[in-house]
């Protein structure tokens, strides 16, 4: 790159970034759990739109992606799950184009009083901005549009389309990125600055969720024998789905990426519910389970896996072979990815473009890392046959309490992506 025009990007990028943290804590301020990101949506769709870029908004319909690859089974229609892209659309078409993807929505809070502060009034603190979704992921977002707006601020643009998302159901499914391909927006690469420390994810997990549902005899706790404890019937099963774990643990199970983790693959048991009275014996009780498997694994073959676990259990415990649990499967059904088996060109490119941005930022070479967690990036690079670049800013306690973000690490993250773009893309007068 032409060392005036990086200096330029780079000094844009600067002298935005106040603008870019205020942007960050209003976007932070919008409490978008699952079903609420509407007024988040409507915040970016507002900034992207008086940015002059080509707005598309609208509900994700479950009739129309759910036949695709990838999509997760939900429990119920969607009703304002929404999401927005706004498209860059080049004049020369000169340059290669891309997808900047993001997702808006945010895991629960939980009990605000284990947070130092509220999680949806941000605040900084030495370098860092505080609150809900700061760090995963809306900094990404934020990183996103404003790398856009430093090639703006040196009187440029892409010199190819890009298309700027900013999708929901990333923390559960995955069907607003879906929604996307189905929608048509396909690129030569795609970057999703999700927080993982300014490394480039050269692999990530795939995650099942499930529901086991079980149900007992109702009876008065004073003749607990002659009735079923629904609750303390989950025991062994979950003892059991444990065992499964560890044998999926197993070295001789894990890919080359993950050859070094003696346990990528974790169990969750992320809530449990059962039972009507204290004095009456549990009648039902429902688990919910989050399951890893690695990229290659076969979902279908994890599946009946986990069936045959859970019923094998179940028959050897005196009250439930007489009442087999029911699965339920519901939210992700999400395959691993693994973009250090893409061997095409244009991966190599991607990666050598964002290698360099980041060494002319940062003066380092590019970290790799595989990851034990999901992101959106599967759906590129599994069904559009897209590299699909995961690398974001440093953040801490992303799903715990008081989640933040480094605001130096989103400063370089959106040079290195300002950059990013120019190379990737290239430029061409606005």
């Amino acid at each position: 790159m032409d060392p005036t025009l990086q200096t330029r990007l780079l000094d844009a990028v600067d002298a935005g970034f106040d603008t870019q943290t205020a942007f960050l804590a209003e976007l932070v301020a919008h409490p978008s759990t699952r079903g609420k990101e509407q007024s988040a949506q409507d915040f970016m769709a507002s900034e992207l739109y008086a940015r002059g870029y080509e707005l598309d908004r609208w509900q994700i319909d479950i009739d129309e992606i759910k036949s695709l690859p990838g999509f997760s089974p939900v429990l119920a229609p969607y009703e304002d799950a929404v999401n927005v892209v706004g498209s860059h659309r080049s004049r020369s078409k000169m340059g290669r184009s891309l997808i900047l993807n993001g997702h808006i929505d945010v895991v629960p809070e939980g009990p605000l009083d284990m947070w130092d502060s509220p999680p949806f009034v941000p605040r900084i603190a030495d370098g860092w901005m505080y609150g809900r979704g700061a760090g995963d992921m809306k900094a990404g977002l934020a990183s996103n549009l404003f790398a856009l707006d430093a090639l703006r601020a040196c009187g440029l643009q892409p010199a190819a389309d890009v298309f700027f998302q900013s999708v929901v159901e990333e923390e559960c499914t995955g069907n607003g990125a879906l929604a996307c391909l189905a929608r048509g927006y396909k690129a030569d690469a795609a970057l999703i600055p999700e927080p993982f420390a300014e490394s480039l994810v050269t692999a990530q997990l795939g995650v099942i969720w499930f529901q086991v549902h079980l149900k007992g005899l109702p009876t008065h706790v004073a003749y607990a024998g002659s009735g079923s404890n629904a609750i303390e019937a989950a025991i062994p099963l979950i003892a059991a789905l444990h065992e499964m774990e560890t044998r999926w643990n197993l070295p001789d199970q894990r890919p080359a990426d993950y050859a070094h983790m003696d346990h990528a693959l974790n169990l969750n048991i992320g809530k449990i519910q059962g039972g009507d009275w204290t004095s009456s014996v549990p009648a039902w009780c429902v688990f919910d389970v989050r399951m890893a498997i690695f990229p290659g694994q076969s979902i279908k073959a994890a599946k009946a896996e986990i069936e045959a676990v859970l019923l094998d259990a179940a028959r050897e415990n005196a009250f439930l072979k007489n009442a087999l649990p029911e699965i339920v499967y519901h939210g992700f059904h999400a395959e691993g990815y693994a973009l250090s088996v893409d061997q095409s060109a244009c991966a190599a490119q991607a990666v050598g473009a964002l290698d360099a941005a980041h060494g002319a930022v940062t003066g380092e070479t590019l970290d790799r890392a595989a990851i034990t967690a999901t992101t959106d990036a599967r759906f590129f690079g599994l069904y559009a046959d897209t590299p699909a670049l995961v690398y974001g800013p440093r953040a801490e306690a992303i799903h715990g309490f008081n989640e933040r973000v480094e605001l130096e690490s989103m400063r370089r993250v959106t040079k290195a992506t300002a950059l990013f773009i120019a190379d990737w893309c290239g430029v061409e007068e606005t």
